[in-house]
């Protein structure tokens, strides 16, 4: 696999609970104990993380830890901005999802006239901001941050002014404002949302292609969808959170959601897109091994997806 770069992002300071950090090591333990040389010779980035942060209160109540979490936005961007290339593509391995904001900008810095695509492969739409949010948990708005959008229409929250200044902050990570136009973003199985993001949802016409339609259709014919749906992007990135797969399989995450996809419809999806030449990025995120009851079988299932999606690529 010339073509492939990995880029590792262990940070876990948007998360409600801690483990997904190790997420990342789990996932080339599943590697090793399959008997796969797969991780071997194959160039890896690692971008240093703040997790030592969470050792001390976070005095941003509606987006936790954010200060951090807009210096890891800084670090993720500049290292995507220095890896990405048409010429191959790069794997990111993250704790959690809140990370995935940090990569989009990073794609846009790198590429800044171009439009950039995003497909998320989700049980949670990410779309709340520290006006909306009922956790505070940065992990589920990093849609928001790359679509810039506070969704004051929505507003519950009255955030303090150092949590806004931190706020704009990773919404003008790599390039100021928008990274991606909400034409250009896909969900597939998302499934839980407040509603706050449904508001949202509907009024940027954002479309969801459903488990059931999944399982209708096969992953295959919905990676086409999809692709036809963004086709006017110049680049895509996809982000897979393993909390889209059925909890039966999910079993090693910090918020299963029933109902989900299953691992052969999510190995067909991403391995249709990663054969298109628009795709640069893919993002696994949220396999938290603490959480894993069953002998590290949520990495185990993650390496597998990864393995099997690309098994084209040469």
């Amino acid at each position: 696999m010339s073509k492939l770069k990995i880029i590792d992002v262990k940070s876990e300071l948007g998360a409600g609970t801690r483990g997904s950090s190790l997420g990342p090591a789990a996932i080339r333990v599943a590697a090793w104990n399959a008997g796969s040389s797969w991780f071997q010779d194959k160039p890896v980035t690692e971008v240093p993380t703040l997790n030592e942060r969470l050792h001390q209160a976070s005095t941003t109540r509606f987006a936790k830890q954010v200060e951090g979490i807009a210096a890891m936005y800084q670090r993720i961007a500049d290292t995507i901005a220095e890896t990405i290339s048409k010429e191959h593509l790069t794997l990111v391995l993250s704790g959690d999802h809140s990370s995935a904001g940090g990569t989009i900008a990073g794609i846009k810095k790198a590429f800044p006239q171009e439009k950039i695509g995003a497909i998320w492969i989700d049980a949670h739409a990410d779309l709340h901001s520290p006006y909306t949010t009922p956790s505070g948990n940065v992990h589920g708005m990093p849609l928001a941050v790359s679509l810039s959008e506070d969704n004051v229409q929505c507003q519950k929250n009255t955030p303090s002014e150092e949590t806004i200044a931190h706020w704009n902050a990773l919404k003008n990570t790599g390039v100021d404002g928008p990274k991606i136009d909400p034409k250009h973003l896909a969900f597939v199985a998302v499934r839980d949302t407040e509603t706050e993001e449904e508001a949202l949802m509907d009024r940027l016409n954002l479309p969801n292609h459903t488990v059931a339609q999944v399982r209708e259709k096969g992953g295959t014919a919905i990676a086409r969808q999809l692709l036809e749906q963004i086709a006017d992007c110049d680049s895509i990135y996809i982000s897979f959170d393993v909390d889209s797969l059925d909890p039966e399989i999910s079993v090693g995450t910090g918020t299963p959601v029933p109902d989900g996809l299953l691992e052969k419809e999510v190995i067909d999806m991403i391995s249709e897109l990663l054969q298109h030449p628009k795709v640069v990025c893919l993002e696994v995120v949220e396999v938290n091994p603490t959480l894993d009851q069953h002998c590290n079988a949520m990495a185990d299932a993650a390496f597998r997806i990864i393995k099997g999606s690309m098994r084209h690529l040469s």
